[in-house]
């Protein structure tokens, strides 16, 4: 359940970005948001966030190699919360701040560490679990945290600037 609902919420993120559906900006205010924030070019780092979350979403959803899933999803939740704390100067969302992806990132970093699930395509095709094994979760942070660093230095370096 926990899989599903992540893999609508990433889902619908990159649709908002990508077409404005639920409410979303589309590409071309997509990307004036990602310049302002220092993600340059604006077009091509929107569209990066776009494909990321709908991968994630896709391997989250349906429980296929889980753990890169959760890596992809969690890296780029965790380039917004940074971001959009940075940007605004507020953690809480309803002040345009980012603690909101950061639950996702958390949530979705969690699902590295506890595995797909016995519904899940990785059980069904007979992949090991990743629960209980604390270096695969430790993988997903790692992974993570990683892939979200440069997108968060440009951040950090155009807030400063």
């Amino acid at each position: 359940m926990v899989r599903a609902v992540l893999g609508f919420v990433l889902y619908a993120h990159a649709t908002q970005k990508a077409v404005g559906w639920f409410h979303g900006p589309g590409m071309a205010k997509a990307a004036a948001i990602f310049e302002g924030l220092g993600q340059h070019p604006g077009r091509r780092m929107a569209a990066t966030a776009v494909l990321c979350e709908l991968v994630a979403a896709v391997l989250l959803a349906v429980g296929l190699a889980t753990p890169l899933g959760a890596a992809v999803g969690a890296g780029t939740m965790l380039v917004a919360a940074v971001a959009t704390n940075l940007k605004a100067g507020a953690r809480w969302n309803t002040a345009g701040g980012g603690e909101y992806p950061l639950v996702l990132a958390v949530v979705v970093v969690a699902l590295g560490f506890t595995g797909p699930g016995r519904w899940s395509v990785d059980a069904v095709l007979g992949v090991p679990s990743a629960a209980g094994d604390v270096r695969i979760g430790l993988a997903v942070v790692v992974v993570a945290a990683l892939a979200a660093s440069v997108p968060i230095l440009r951040t950090t370096r155009a807030v400063r600037a």
